[in-house]
């Protein structure tokens, strides 16, 4: 039963990473002084093949509910929550992103790339990319970088980043990771995928791919991210938590820092969250905390922006105020790369003034 179960859960992929980011980190580091908390949503208004107009009543519910339940709370500098949403590029309706232009216009959230794809090329998925940036920047989305030009975080769909099956299902193109980069990518937050077999033998860690970025699945060799040294020539992989902790028919559980309306968070999850203790290395005192969602559909959205959604920020700030010294900073996707390179850069002291380092706000939100 325990073989089965490890099998199917994939174990193998990432467990021996996990054992060596635990042995390394014990009695290591200092105190954490500040959290980047934030949230990205797989954002799908037409997931299980809906019409466009139950498409277009998903995103009213956000645009109407989410700034009523952000507005409850606060962080270290008064910011409300700030939702990130990776839109689909294969769903884009004008009619979807107009409202969601004018969320980010009110500063609670941004609009990031997310894409699903499918036996795809290399000058097909530049096309697609290309056309999709070109459309968002209609809508005054998407951060700026120091030329003007749009810049884009990223999420793959199905996981399956930089060709991971090799026979083209679910992407296709073995240099995803240099075509995202050439059309304005800076950062990529797919992961953690575990369960799943996507998931790559890299846990808990800001990095940067390492090596040839025209090779699949580049993403899979990291150089860790760390005070000093950046790259000016590759995205920056930005993953979640991931770890087991207790529970589940087994007594053990995988913590992949995925909220759904069946598993919302707890102050137990938050505390697993900060426990990994991602950092830029050199920076020990600036944690980086990123769960994900898939937030379109009903049921999720009734748990996030209801009851699920309170108990996130309230678990945030129970874990957070429980330690003296400790400030939490609610971030977008672009905000954590900024602080994140900051770090890298050699900043120290409150995070906060690095929110904008090198890609600027959209324009909705100048």
């Amino acid at each position: 039963m325990l073989a089965w179960a490890l099998s199917q859960k994939h174990f193998g992929r990432w467990l021996g990473a996990w054992l060596v980011h635990e042995l390394g980190s014990l009695g290591r580091g200092r105190r954490p002084a500040h959290v980047m908390f934030m949230l990205a949503d797989h954002f799908e208004p037409l997931w299980a093949d809906v019409d466009d107009g139950t498409g277009a009543r998903r995103v009213e519910r956000w645009c109407d509910d989410y700034p009523r339940l952000a507005q409850r709370f606060h962080d270290a500098h008064g910011y409300t929550p700030r939702h990130t949403f990776f839109f689909p590029l294969e769903q884009y309706r004008p009619e979807f992103l107009a409202p969601l232009a004018e969320l980010a216009r009110g500063g609670w959230g941004e609009v990031e790339v997310h894409l699903h794809h499918d036996a795809d090329t290399t000058a097909g998925l530049r096309q697609t990319l290309s056309l999709g940036v070109q459309r968002f920047a209609g809508h005054g989305l998407l951060g700026r970088g120091a030329d003007g030009a749009p810049r884009y975080a990223f999420i793959h769909g199905d996981w399956s980043l930089a060709n991971f099956w090799r026979d083209g299902r679910h992407c296709g193109v073995d240099d995803e990771l240099q075509v995202l980069f050439e059309t304005g990518c800076y950062a990529d937050f797919t992961y953690p995928s575990a369960p799943h077999a996507t998931q790559p033998p890299v846990v808990d860690a800001i990095y940067w791919p390492r090596g040839d970025l025209s090779r699949a699945r580049a993403h899979e060799h990291a150089e860790a991210a760390r005070v000093g040294r950046s790259h000016a020539d590759r995205v920056l992989c930005v993953q979640g938590p991931l770890s087991l902790s207790r529970g589940g028919r087994l007594g053990m559980r995988i913590e992949n820092g995925a909220l759904t309306a069946a598993d919302p968070a707890t102050p137990r999850r938050a505390r697993a969250w900060l426990g990994r203790r991602i950092h830029v290395r050199g920076r020990p005192d600036w944690l980086f905390v990123k769960v994900h969602t898939h937030g379109a559909g009903e049921r999720q959205a009734e748990s996030l922006l209801g009851a699920g959604g309170v108990a996130l920020h309230r678990a945030l700030a129970e874990v957070t105020g429980a330690v003296s010294g400790v400030r939490l900073h609610y971030v977008s996707a672009r905000e954590m790369y900024n602080i994140a390179l900051a770090a890298m850069r050699g900043a120290a002291g409150d995070p906060d003034a690095y929110r904008n380092l090198v890609i600027e706000p959209p324009p909705v939100m100048a």
